[in-house]
């Protein structure tokens, strides 16, 4: 199993974390906001947090720590903006992001999700594919989708939630790039279809929450779920010249039942990685913060 690691980036640094919250700078910002794997002590006293913040998020009251998308408001300093951006960059790879204060605590970017940028991208520039087609599932604002565009791939990218298409979208745009197909759809529903067309892609990459909704109104819920669209995508993906990624938050599963997942639906797969994202911080302490399991196909 891997604890993986995200290369160095100059826009992003995780400062401190512990007391179920975490200090991040993006950019020339720094933002305190909820995480529910902190559960120890932070290393910086309280009111050192209150100097550096420029946001720090509040949730509602009543709302558990372990709710991913619990609902709040951010206090600003004055000089902290709405919105603004960063960037990322790896071997020919020169993203940009578009970062924003949500409702949800979230800022538009997940930065352990970094180390699967390199690996899209390092996997698509060694396809003897032409313009593979990459499908990139419950894809949010897109930083896989642009990672896999960056690398010269065909891409396709799904998600249920309009808005995050058109931040997502934004993100291209600032990137440089152009030319990725956009669906808002539920994810389940889209995958049946394309199965049913007979459609085959070179990379799918998959990033479902643990709970969520389509744009119908459609539940999606982890454990009832990710056996069918595992299946789906092992009819989707080429047999050889292919890649897939899982990438999974949810805090009751271990990266054991992720890499039991994709043994049972990809049994003829040899080998794989599987483990956690995680990011270190100044002190010495790592923060995990997601699991993942992955494979390429030669």
């Amino acid at each position: 199993m891997l604890l993986l690691e995200p290369t160095s980036w100059k826009d992003y640094e995780l400062i401190d974390s512990g007391g179920y919250e975490k200090l991040e700078r993006f950019g020339k910002y720094i933002v305190a906001r909820p995480e529910p794997q902190a559960v120890w002590r932070k290393s910086l006293p309280d009111k050192e947090w209150e100097r550096l913040a420029d946001a720090t998020f509040r949730r509602e009251k009543g709302k558990s720590l372990a709710d991913g998308n619990e609902r709040g408001q951010w206090l600003q300093k004055p000089s902290m903006p709405d919105q603004w951006f960063i960037g990322y960059d790896y071997k020919g790879m020169h993203l940009q992001f578009r970062l924003g204060l949500t409702s949800f605590k979230h800022v538009g970017i997940f930065p352990e999700q970094a180390e699967n940028w390199n690996f899209i991208y390092n996997t698509i520039k060694a396809m003897k594919t032409a313009e593979p087609k990459v499908l990139n599932l419950f894809a949010y604002t897109g930083g896989a989708s642009i990672a896999a565009k960056s690398a010269g791939a065909d891409v396709t990218h799904v998600d249920s939630v309009k808005q995050v298409i058109s931040w997502s979208r934004q993100n291209m745009e600032a990137s440089g790039l152009d030319g990725i197909r956009w669906i808002v759809e539920d994810a389940l529903k889209f995958c049946r279809r394309e199965v049913k067309r007979g459609k085959k892609y070179n990379g799918i990459i998959l990033d479902p929450p643990a709970y969520g909704r389509g744009p119908d109104g459609e539940k999606w819920i982890l454990e009832e779920h990710i056996a069918e669209i595992m299946s789906l995508c092992n009819e989707l993906l080429e047999g050889a010249d292919s890649f897939l990624i899982l990438n999974l938050y949810s805090m009751g599963f271990s990266a054991v039942i992720a890499e039991n997942l994709l043994k049972d639906y990809f049994p003829d797969v040899e080998c794989c990685e599987y483990g956690e994202l995680v990011i270190p911080e100044k002190s010495g302490k790592r923060l995990p913060l997601s699991i993942f399991v992955r494979f390429v196909r030669k």
